[in-house]
């Protein structure tokens, strides 16, 4: 199945192609010329679905639209759905981590808990009534400094207790398998077999 990602970003491209795995043919809506989706949702569902039909409209393809974000109990749920542009550019990962770091500087350990949302949405075409709607969260919380080298966005400041360590420092296909996308993926391949 030829599948387009509405996003240009290369990370999840990468992640989302190791998680689809065969029979997902996954191409970000860049190589077709599209550019990205005003993100004018209150909540991660609606920019999902936003995202993927902009991509479906203009490919002609269905579309996988991914918004998730980087939720901090302590910033009343901040980042969240402005996680990528935090810092006020988009995708400028080490002011993002800066700003949050900043913000919750002073803050006790007990109180930096956070989580990873994911919301997945695809598209059969721009105007399906019925979109698939997959939802993953990864409980953790945000660490002082900056751990390990791997992943993107926020990573190398998100503890995760279950695995002892930052996202960071995960090897690939554990973060794949574990994180707020691999869980919302995993839901999302299971409602296509269904």
């Amino acid at each position: 199945m030829k599948l387009v990602l509405a996003s240009s970003n290369a990370g999840k491209l990468v992640e989302l192609r190791d998680l689809l795995g065969d029979g997902f043919d996954l191409h970000v809506q860049s190589e077709f010329g599209v550019a990205d989706a005003e993100e004018t949702g209150l909540s991660f569902i609606e920019n999902a679905i936003l995202k993927a039909r902009h991509a479906a409209r203009a490919t002609g393809l269905p579309a996988l639209g991914d918004d998730s974000g980087l939720c901090v109990d302590a910033l009343h749920g901040a980042p969240g759905l402005y996680s990528a542009r935090y810092a006020g550019t988009h995708g400028n990962n080490e002011a993002n981590i800066d700003k949050l770091l900043g913000e919750l500087d002073g803050t006790d350990d007990a109180q930096r808990s956070a989580r990873f949302v994911c919301v997945l949405a695809l598209v059969r075409d721009a105007d399906d009534p019925q979109p698939l709607i997959a939802e993953g969260v990864w409980h953790g919380r945000i660490l002082r400094e900056r751990r390990g080298s791997g992943g993107f966005g926020y990573d190398p400041v998100f503890f995760s207790p279950t695995h002892s360590c930052s996202a960071a420092e995960l090897p690939a296909e554990v973060k794949n398998r574990d994180s707020h996308r691999g869980l919302a993926l995993a839901k999302l391949r299971s409602s296509l077999q269904a």
